[in-house]
């Protein structure tokens, strides 16, 4: 049966503001100076939707914006790139959601403040929607304490339903880690943490360790690894997928999430495990020739370049 989208991204929203070139990390009542700043669209999940619709997937998005410039800015963000954004619900109660991050070459430090995202529940998620995809696709379920609860039902509704599933967790602020994962991920396809996140979750101090922590109960479990490119434990073996490098890092925001964006357009495609590592770590490392998590997604057209003239891939 033919659905009208691909993946439907459920999801928080914020803006992020950027500030590049930082001389020095702030101190308790001193200033320093940035020489750069970017006001863009930021979120783990808008720009992952945005970066997948880019590169060719029919992508929808639930989540929560308040009646405010900032929610202006994100729909028409989404919006441009081609997703689908009739069930993004507005609120007059909160405030669209705001990250500050301050770049330090390939790392940051980031505030955020969470607003309207927060307030999105199970209840928004209607059956009805679910059965428009054929992919779900969630992040950052520790900034969403209002799905965060019923995350389990969500994905065992999802997959009851029919759709693949994927879930990168990202950081939790609160470092509580209080997400049962033997209940969760046998209703997760993919589970997409970073290294540090999925060595938190587990307790455990290396890549092998962590992932004999969860294989009984995880179906394919996707670990990024910043330089050291991505793994993959698809339940027979442990697959490697080297970097692509960039000499040039503009700056490293949504990288995971563009190599997310990347891995899960080859996955709902079909293709084989290799080749969903190796897009999502091309598509991880363009994302860092251009600020902020989109700006190298601007359009197929730009992400075939970038490909071809910076890491010498055609596709």
């Amino acid at each position: 049966m033919n659905k009208p989208y691909d993946v439907l991204v459920v999801g928080e929203l914020n803006v992020d503001l950027i500030l590049n070139q930082v001389d020095k990390f702030p101190e308790i009542g001193k200033e320093v100076l940035a020489d750069n700043m970017t006001l863009t669209m930021g979120s783990s999940s808008a720009i992952f939707a945005s970066n997948l619709s880019t590169v060719g997937s029919r992508v929808a998005f639930i989540g929560r914006l308040g009646h405010d410039n900032f929610g202006d800015h994100i729909l028409a963000s989404l919006q441009s790139r081609g997703v689908d954004t009739t069930h993004i619900l507005r609120s007059t109660a909160y405030n669209t959601g705001a990250t500050i991050v301050l770049n330090f070459g390939e790392d940051r430090a980031m505030v955020t403040y969470p607003g309207a995202m927060k307030h999105l529940t199970l209840q928004d998620i209607t059956p009805g929607v679910l059965q428009k995809a054929r992919h779900l696709h969630l992040s950052s379920v520790f900034l969403q304490s209002g799905l965060q609860q019923d995350i389990v039902a969500l994905f065992k509704g999802a997959k009851d339903a029919g759709l693949t599933t994927s879930l990168d967790p990202q950081w939790d602020p609160a470092e509580r880690w209080d997400i049962d994962l033997p209940q969760l991920l046998p209703h997760v396809d993919v589970f997409m943490p970073n290294i540090n996140e999925l060595k938190a979750f587990t307790s455990k101090d290396d890549l092998t360790a962590a992932l004999d922590a969860i294989k009984s109960f995880a179906r394919n479990v996707v670990v990024k690894h910043g330089s050291d490119g991505a793994y993959l434990w698809n339940g027979r073996e442990l697959l490697h997928q080297p970097a692509f490098l960039n000499k040039d890092v503009v700056d490293s925001i949504g990288a995971g999430d563009s190599f997310d964006s990347g891995f899960i357009h080859k996955f709902i495609s079909g293709a084989g495990d290799q080749a969903c590592l190796e897009f999502g770590a091309l598509t991880g490392a363009i994302n860092t020739t251009r600020p902020g998590g989109t700006g190298a997604f601007e359009s197929l057209a730009l992400v075939k370049t970038i490909a071809a003239t910076s890491f010498n891939y055609s596709f």
